[in-house]
């Protein structure tokens, strides 16, 4: 689900980044951008844009330090998943073990043995996944509604977050199996 929040945050200001004639606040911008996009905050909620910037107060000098460290309050766009949520993604990759379901910013793995209730071989040199006895298929690119079973977040490097699904209910699966089962 994606949302709009304010945040608060303190920047660290390096010397270099104070020059004659530049302003602070496009500074400010910059290191924004590069300090919180692309991470997950405090509340594990993926931060994709930063924007309006606004430094708070004066910013604060520590000694044998010589940057700015400036608090500052600004609007982003934010990836939130939670546990059992359902969502709708698109298979990115096709592997021995399963597939990989990309949802908004991030990919998450859905195991050959959360994809259906029937036997799944996977076919590598057509990166499908096939059900023996039900005949249903899965390739790249194709739309999947899944549960998140499983949320492990790693804010040091988000591309390495785990995050676990299934399609073994009803009412989750290969969207095209979905409108022919209706």
């Amino acid at each position: 689900m994606y949302m709009q929040a304010t945040m608060e945050d303190t920047l660290r200001i390096p010397a270099e980044f104070i020059r004659k004639g530049q302003s602070l606040n496009q500074r400010i911008d910059d290191l924004a951008t590069e300090a919180f996009e692309g991470k997950y905050d405090t509340e594990n909620r993926f931060v994709l844009v930063t924007y309006e910037h606004e430094p708070l107060g004066r910013g604060r000098i520590i000694h044998g330090d010589g940057a700015i460290y400036q608090k500052v309050r600004f609007k982003a766009i934010l990836f939130v998943m939670q546990e059992n949520e359902v969502i709708e993604g698109a298979i990115s990759e096709v592997h021995d073990f399963g597939c990989f379901i990309r949802i908004g910013p991030v990919e998450a793995l859905l195991h050959k043995s959360q994809i259906m209730d029937d036997h799944v071989d996977v076919n590598q040199g057509m990166r499908r996944i096939e059900g023996r006895q039900s005949g249903k298929e899965l390739g790249i690119g194709d739309a999947v509604r899944s549960r998140i079973v499983s949320l492990s977040f790693n804010p040091a490097d988000p591309k390495n977050s785990k995050i676990g699904l299934t399609c073994k209910q009803p009412g989750l699966g290969g969207l095209e199996w979905l409108n022919e089962e209706r």
